[in-house]
């Protein structure tokens, strides 16, 4: 398995602006956490794990938390 990557935030929205297929996540697990962390786009902790058996092996996932 690849180690994960860590991308600067700058680089993550680089790669969402020109459109490049990146999942972007709130790494909390507390759905309360996660509102108050909100970015635009991103999906919860939760609902990533409730997508993750329908998302490619090569899905592109970014974690964000403040």
């Amino acid at each position: 398995m690849a180690e994960p990557r860590r991308l600067s935030a700058q680089k993550v929205h680089e790669k969402l602006e020109s459109g490049e297929d990146v999942l972007l996540v709130c790494a909390y697990e507390d759905d309360a956490k996660c509102r108050q962390y909100h970015v635009d786009g991103a999906i919860s902790f939760r609902e990533l794990q409730s997508r993750l058996p329908a998302l490619s092996k090569d899905q592109e996932i970014a974690l964000y938390c403040a």
